[in-house]
Parts: C-alpha cells; structure tokens; sequence
C-alpha cells in the first residue's frame, strides 16, 4: 500500500515483520485472529498523516513474521518479549499502544508486565481479564459453553477442517458474519452450513482487501495463530505470580454491540467501567459503539481513530 514501509527486525530470537508509516511519537499497533498487519492499514495511513509513527508488526505465528513450530512458544511471555525486541529494534522508549482482539489481549499483558514502555493504552474488543486464581481458562470456557465452543475446538487439530471448508470461505465468514453470541464450531461440521449461504461482503471490506488476508492465510496456514488459544492454560499457569495485580496505564476500551465478546456470557460483565476500573485503576472511559461488530478498526475506521487520537492527545 502507497507510502507503507516494510521491514524485518530480529526480536526475542525471531524474525519480526513490521508494516510503519509516518514520523512522531510511535503509535504500536496489535493485531488479532485472523488478521495481520493489515487489518491497521486505516490506522497506519491516518496517523501518519496526524504527525505519528504508526507501527504495525505481524506477531510470531502470523503474517511474514516467523512461526515457531513448538506450540508453547506462543506465551504472552513470549509475545510481549517479541513486542519489546522491537521496540528495541526501532529505538523506541515508551510508546503509545493500540490493540484488538488477541493484540488487545496481548497489550494488556504488556501494559501488566512491562508498564515503563507504555505510554497510554487503547483496547479494542477484549476487556483485561484478572487471573481467577482456582479455574483453568479451558476448564472455564468449557464449562460455560461445552466442547463445541470456537476456544474449546481451537485445543484440538482442527486446521484440517478448515482448510477442507476452503480457507476464502473461512476468512470471509469469520469478516462478515460472526453471530452477536458465542460462537461454535461443532465437530466435522463447523460453519458447513453457514457457508452454504451467499455472503455479500460489507461495505467496509472489498473482494481485493479480503483477497490481501486470503493470499496470506494460504500462505501460512492457522497453526500459527491458532496456537494463541493452545496456552491459555499454559499462560494462565506461568501468571500466577501476577494473581491480584493491576494494570497501571492510562486506558481507554472500545467495543462495539454487536461484538461477540460484548454479548457473551462473563465477557459483557467484565466490560462494565466500574468492574474494570477495579482492575484498571487509570482506566478514562469505556465505549459501546452501537450497530458495530468485531472488527471495529475497519467497520468503523474514522470513528475509531478520532477515539484513538482524542486519548492520546492527552499525552
């Protein structure tokens, strides 16, 4: 994409690639599943244009960055160690940063495990989850929702099936037509009959930008970024020293209603401003977009980053 800078760092041991555009205090941006890079091409291309440096990496698993083949090395310990590498790499002090999705989850991991190199956070979908000291994350998620919940069939091999489905079939589901619910995949039949139904693509995506995620899927498969969801319990085990910390930055939160998270059961009471500000003492405002789904950033791009650039501001 015009003026979009593209390079490779060597951070945590890995290859790292990162997306940049602009001069000025760096804005980091976090990807999540299934993205890259590229799900913050709005992002990159307006903050430039504001007097930032906007930085977008493909996280470990994804993208053109590396993909260990162990499944455990896919920690927050080990992401966070990456997103630290690079900052290293760029020269980078304290940044401002930006999440979504998994990037949100990572983010505030982050934020929690290494607050001197943040400046203010935005998080995007995923609200900061305390550490329930007694539950595994599986065991709780399986509890709740079953074994055919999308997190309990991620434990599983189930990139075969999806790939079987057809990768452009899956992408263009999961951008267009995520149920404002839990979402499941029952086994040997997960989204057979959703993808039966023609989908039109909404008007914030078009067949080439879709095209961009579907030509990257095929060419690193989902192991990768499916591996996130495989330590759950593994990341869960190694925080434990962290059970009752807080995370200490200045925070906004945006979800839209219409979101998955925002309408599943535990995630919509963990969203509630009094509930996070328990946990989030710096935590400034949170906001329910309406008529909005998963994938704010691109939904609702201007929206989005006229929230993002009000906040920082304040910095």
């Amino acid at each position: 994409m015009e003026g979009i800078e593209h390079r490779t760092v060597r951070a945590n041991g890995i290859n790292i690639h990162l997306a940049e555009k602009g001069e000025g205090p760096i804005i980091l941006f976090i990807h999540g599943f299934p993205e890259f890079w590229y799900s913050w091409r709005h992002q990159l291309h307006a903050f430039a244009s504001l007097g930032y440096r906007a930085v977008a990496p493909d996280l470990r698993g994804y993208g053109d960055s590396d993909a260990p083949s162990d499944v455990n090395s896919y920690t927050y310990f080990h992401v966070v160690g990456d997103l630290i590498g690079v900052l290293d790499a760029i020269g980078a002090d304290k940044v401002f940063v930006v999440g979504h999705d998994w990037g949100a989850l990572i983010a505030w991991y982050l934020c929690l495990f290494r607050p001197d190199r943040v400046k203010a956070l935005v998080s995007l979908s995923v609200a900061f989850p305390p550490r329930d000291a007694m539950n595994k994350p599986v065991d709780t998620f399986r509890a709740f929702y079953g074994d055919e919940y999308y997190i309990c069939r991620f434990q599983g091999a189930i990139e075969t099936e999806l790939v079987e489905i057809g990768i452009d079939k899956v992408l263009k589901y999961a951008f267009t037509s995520l149920p404002a619910a839990p979402f499941y995949l029952p086994k040997g039949k997960a989204l057979r009959e959703q993808i039966d139904i023609p989908i039109t693509l909404p008007s914030w995506l078009s067949e080439d930008e879709l095209k961009c995620y579907v030509t990257q899927y095929e060419k690193t498969g989902f192991t990768g970024s499916l591996n996130y969801y495989r330590n759950f319990d593994l990341g869960w085990e190694l925080t434990a020293p962290w059970t009752g910390s807080k995370v200490e930055v200045p925070t906004k939160f945006i979800v839209g209603d219409l979101d998955p998270t925002y309408n599943t059961l535990g995630f919509r009471e963990s969203m509630n401003f009094d509930v996070m500000k328990k946990h989030v003492p710096l935590l400034e405002d949170v906001v329910v977009m309406k008529g909005v789904g998963h994938f704010l950033q691109e939904e609702k791009p201007d929206e989005i980053n006229q929230h993002i650039h009000d906040f920082f501001q304040k910095f």
